[in-house]
């Protein structure tokens, strides 16, 4: 610990946030990514590219729902139904059938079938490639992967908490914090990187604060179950059920045959109350005197994340119940906190703009590693000037940050390709893709400790900036829906030409990186302090 209020509060900022940037990294690159998690999913199939085009009012598309769950589901107990919208376009159907005698149990979803269909039609589409698209990075970016979510869940909680404590530290640290979101002074080595560190932490620091602070938030009955137990005696059931009150989805069949009401004017009923799209409809006992229909309103129309249902009668078509139209003030605050960090409340400029955000937090922390490993270097410089080798912990650093700042990329073009070069027909296929994601990472973290140097920056951004920037090129060759399609002729999904464009532009942002590290001319590097290993600093 350092004397003094603010040389403590820096040395604070300088090692919560380093011991953990490297979590954080892939949280934030995963995090971020996760705004378009739709886009990415639909992105990684393009078999469901056409049914894009097809844009059917959601009453018309529950009625066609309605007429295929009657004709493919017969004999199940609850139907599930989601609805198209703007950042999904087809219907998913799914529908549960209890066990026959005799016949083996299956686990929870063992009985359960889904499917997904044109809305416009209630056809069955062709049978889009598995893969887990844009659900693995959100999941990615709070339970990690292969361990269990739980163990995941607390190692991200606690490198939110070092990034929180980061943050407020570095507040306190900065005398000049309004300035320093005006001063950027390149090729000015540690100077320069201390002026990107703070300008990028700046310039979106109310949107870090926030997502820091609701991230906790969103997984807060996890980290703090003290209340909630000692007010509920560990009865968490009871705790959930008052806190998150649900529908009567226990009801019980009446054992007598009844036709379903249609629900296309339930829809509109709904639609009408909320003055929104409904966007989830589920049934339970279809073709029962006890039958009920729940809607569930989109999201989008405030910033909760809760959003509100009504239940129905599934016979008469008599509203039985409305739930969240008034929701309590903790229930109402804890929406709102996971809606913010989630943004789905946000439209596509808003989205966007929690997107940049989101890559200004990948780079404050990005830069916040790479300027601890400057320093160090610099305080070497001697040492390593006379032909002595450099400290572990800085060779460790500088191997770990060319790892997560240049691998993470790597990791996710190679997710990318795999979607595409797979084998559509490949058994556990999803998980493929996966693999190929962390193959891709452990071997560009390999490499990097291998060789921490100059030229391995080069190399690995330039690999990232290949994988990104050619997969608009790869789509040429392995769909129907690339640029020329979806961009020129205007014949395919906005999300899809937009995905292209923006890993389009990610790889050249990486290809200038990769150029700005170029071989330093043979003066320059005679005259550089550092023999072996020259870093990022002389770019």
């Amino acid at each position: 610990m350092k004397e003094g209020f603010r040389q403590s509060m820096a040395w604070l900022h300088t090692w919560s946030g380093l011991l953990v940037c490297w979590i954080l990294l892939l949280v934030f690159y995963a995090g971020t990514a996760s705004y378009y998690r739709n886009e990415i999913t639909l992105w990684m199939q393009p078999e469901l590219h056409g049914a894009a085009a097809s844009q059917v009012s959601t009453k018309e598309a529950a009625k066609v729902a309605q007429q295929a769950m009657q004709e493919r589901a017969t004999g199940a107990t609850r139907w599930f139904i989601s609805l198209p919208g703007e950042r999904n376009p087809a219907t998913q159907l799914g529908w549960s059938k209890p066990s026959q005698p005799g016949e083996k149990k299956r686990g929870r979803r063992g009985n359960f079938h889904s499917e997904k269909a044109d809305p416009a039609t209630g056809e069955v589409l062709s049978k889009p490639r598995e893969t887990r698209g844009g659900e693995f990075l959100y999941r990615l970016h709070f339970d990690l992967h292969y361990m269990s979510a739980i163990w995941g869940r607390w190692i991200v909680g606690f490198c939110a908490m070092f990034m929180f404590v980061s943050i407020i530290s570095g507040i306190v640290t900065h005398k000049r914090i309004f300035k320093d979101l005006f001063t950027f002074r390149p090729k000015k080595g540690q100077r320069s990187w201390l002026d990107a560190h703070n300008v990028t932490a700046v310039l979106a620091l109310p949107y870090h604060i926030m997502i820091t602070y609701t991230g906790l938030v969103t997984l807060m009955f996890l980290y703090m179950p003290s209340g909630a137990t000692a007010a509920y005696k560990g009865d968490q059931d009871a705790f959930f059920a008052e806190a998150f009150p649900g529908r009567s989805g226990d009801s019980k069949p009446a054992g007598v045959a009844a036709p379903l009401t249609p629900i296309a004017p339930l829809v509109r009923q709904a639609e009408q109350h909320w003055g929104g799209k409904v966007e989830r409809i589920s049934v339970n006992h279809p073709g029962d005197a006890n039958a009920t229909i729940s809607l569930t309103r989109a999201g989008g129309r405030d910033m909760s994340s809760k959003q509100p249902s009504m239940e129905f009668d599934g016979v008469s078509g008599k509203l039985l119940s409305s739930d969240g139209d008034a929701q309590p003030g903790a229930a109402a605050t804890q929406g709102v906190m996971v809606g913010l960090h989630v943004a789905h409340f946000g439209g596509p400029l808003l989205r966007a703009l929690f997107f940049l955000s989101g890559l200004a937090g990948c780079a404050m922390v990005a830069t916040g590693a790479l300027l601890w490993a400057v320093k160090t270097r610099q305080k070497q410089a001697k040492a390593l000037a006379a032909g002595k080798r450099a400290s572990f912990g800085l060779r460790l650093v500088e191997a770990l940050n060319i790892g997560a700042i240049a691998g993470i990329p790597i990791a996710f073009g190679a997710y990318f390709w795999a979607n595409r070069l797979l084998p559509v027909a490949l058994e556990e296929r999803s998980k493929e893709e996966i693999a190929c994601f962390f193959g891709a990472w452990a071997l560009a973290a390999i490499i990097a400790q291998l060789r921490p140097s100059r030229a391995m920056w080069r190399m690995q951004l330039a690999v990232g900036a290949f994988l990104l920037a050619a997969l608009p090129v790869l789509n040429v060759f392995t769909t129907n829906s690339h640029l020329g399609v979806t961009l020129f002729l205007g014949r395919g999904p906005v999300a899809v030409a937009a995905f292209d464009l923006v890993v389009l532009a990610l790889g050249l942002g990486l290809a200038y990186a990769a150029y700005k590290l170029k071989p330093l001319p043979a003066k320059a590097a005679k005259a550089a302090p550092v023999k072996p290993a020259p870093t990022m600093e002389a770019a």
